[in-house]
């Protein structure tokens, strides 16, 4: 139901000044599929660079196939008080057992109703809506510094799925072992090693697409192309207004600047972010 995953981790060593003590900045990109019900929450944390899977881009058919199949339930029944926590008791068996009925009927419904605004031909931005209540969603999240998520979400008074969530996103950050980059190289998430042979340009380009569909796969379920990549890369960036959020997970170690480029960094500490990179050669912000 909630899952964490390391899609790429870096560190670069650094010097904070001409006598201080060598230092290591860690980027981490994950992969997390979590309900979507508790996206909001995940949103509210700023250090963090994210793209999501959208409901608008997934086929009803799929989408509703999904929240049945995999049902998004509540990790715990617990019992109603006043105030944003629940009660530490859950509902009595009997109780509990009709609430996860109500709950499932409630999902059949809500995936027949989408199915049958899909055939009278409604757009999927529509149809879709009502599948999120039970329903997952995949996001790839970048960032320097966790700790203030993981102080809050982390916590017993947390909901219980942002919880779960929070618990396996650092196991998966303490379980993984980053890469040492030098001056000049990059974090590239979802970037194999077969590719780290092509222009730099090219893997940023594959990097950032894939960062926007939150995968290695299209939405259809086939695999992307680096053609793919590079056609959904120029439609999100080559176009006004500019799709810039898929370029905020690609990163370099921050020295191979000058000093006056540490606002390159963005919601970055110590790394360069693509993104910020692209707005000085376009000589704007992106919104």
């Amino acid at each position: 139901m909630i899952e964490a995953k390391v899609i790429e981790d870096s560190f670069h060593t650094y010097s904070p000044g001409p006598e201080g003590v060598p230092k290591v900045s860690r980027i981490t990109t994950l992969q997390l599929k979590y309900p979507r019900y508790i996206h909001a929450e995940f949103l509210t944390h700023r250090m963090f660079s994210r793209n999501a899977s959208s409901s608008r881009a997934i086929p009803v058919g799929r989408l509703a196939q999904a929240s049945l199949a995999d049902m998004v339930e509540p990790i715990l029944w617990q019992k109603n008080q006043p105030g944003m926590q629940a009660k530490p008791e859950e509902l009595e068996e009997v109780d509990r057992e009709q609430a996860q009925l109500i709950w499932r009927n409630m999902a059949v419904v809500c995936a027949k109703g989408a199915e049958d605004l899909a055939k009278l031909g409604l757009h999927k931005q529509w149809a879709n809506r009502p599948l999120e209540w039970f329903g997952h969603i995949s996001v790839v999240v970048t960032a320097t510094e966790w700790d203030n998520f993981f102080a809050l979400r982390a916590h017993e008074l947390a909901q219980p799925e942002i919880h779960a969530l929070a618990v396996a996103m650092q196991t998966a950050l303490e379980e993984s072992n980053p890469q040492e980059l030098m001056p000049g190289e990059w974090h590239l998430p979802y970037v194999h090693d077969e590719y780290r042979l092509l222009p730099l340009d090219t893997q940023l380009k594959i990097s950032a697409a894939r960062c926007a569909r939150v995968s290695y796969m299209k939405h259809d379920g086939s695999t992307a192309s680096i053609e793919d990549d590079i056609e959904l890369y120029h439609r999100l960036v080559g176009n006004m207004p500019i799709h810039a959020s898929p370029c905020e997970h690609q990163a370099t170690p921050m020295d191979f600047f000058n000093e006056s480029d540490r606002k390159l960094g963005g919601n970055f500490k110590n790394w360069v972010q693509y993104r910020k990179v692209l707005e000085r050669n376009f000589g704007e912000t992106f919104s």
